[in-house]
């Protein structure tokens, strides 16, 4: 297997180029093959990024690339339940849990912009304690990979599972693109992953405590993400 170091990482353009390729090559390939393909080309510079609502992809990686590591965005104000899914994932997968946290904390973050900004606006909050910690922890690494699929929302229906992220210049992967929440059930079913306990509780999509609520049935897995506000995404795959 191959492993990037700092004095032979890839340029941007030739990130592009790779990119560009494998979507093609592995738009019909399994979730595990396109993941061993990122493990053999991208080596120890490629990295999972997780929400911890659970941990199919991190469970897939960890097959091709034992020790990978999976990255997570501790926002400040995540439910217990998600940080205790991160802290499970830790002690019981071959996997390396990174966290990553915001320049500020909320209680700087209030004293700055005032109290409850994620009322207010949203996207700035998604923006200071998401998409900014997340350009800054992804600086070490040429891919990542994500649990996006396209059957969750509108907004997610054209994921490809190889792409090319412009806002951090990096190769974006999405092993699971393809799949179902039903391919979900049953690879969960099959190996026994982790999944954040919310996921019994009525949460189909799981994000920051004072912005997520159980969705009503018929509706899509993201209904329940800042509902009332139009807003469908963070930031992160935008």
């Amino acid at each position: 297997m191959s492993s990037t170091t700092d004095s032979t990482r890839r340029t941007a353009e030739e990130l592009e180029a790779l990119a560009l390729r494998a979507g093609r090559d592995l738009e019909e390939a399994p979730a595990q093959e396109v993941l061993r393909w990122a493990a053999e080309t991208f080596g120890r510079s490629f990295c999972v990024t997780s929400s911890m609502e659970d941990a199919v992809v991190a469970h897939l990686a960890s097959s091709v690339l034992p020790g990978v590591d999976v990255v997570f965005l501790d926002t400040g104000y995540h439910f217990p339940e998600t940080i205790g899914t991160r802290d499970a994932v830790a002690a019981t997968m071959q996997v390396n849990v990174i966290t990553l946290t915001p320049r500020q904390s909320v209680a700087e973050q209030d004293e700055q912009y005032g109290a409850k900004l994620h009322d207010r606006d949203p996207d700035l909050c998604c923006s200071l304690r998401k998409v900014e910690p997340l350009q800054r922890g992804l600086m070490a690494y040429d891919a990542w990979a994500t649990g996006l699929r396209r059957d969750e929302s509108p907004t997610r229906a054209n994921t490809p599972v190889v792409g090319w992220d412009p806002k951090r210049r990096k190769v974006k992967i999405a092993p699971i693109a393809r799949w179902t929440q039903d391919d979900v059930d049953a690879y969960v079913a099959r190996h026994g992953v982790l999944l954040n306990p919310l996921l019994w509780d009525g949460y189909a999509s799981v994000g920051c405590a004072p912005c997520t609520r159980r969705v009503a049935e018929g509706e899509d897995a993201r209904a329940g993400r800042w509902a009332g506000t139009g807003k469908t995404e963070c930031g992160l795959h935008t």
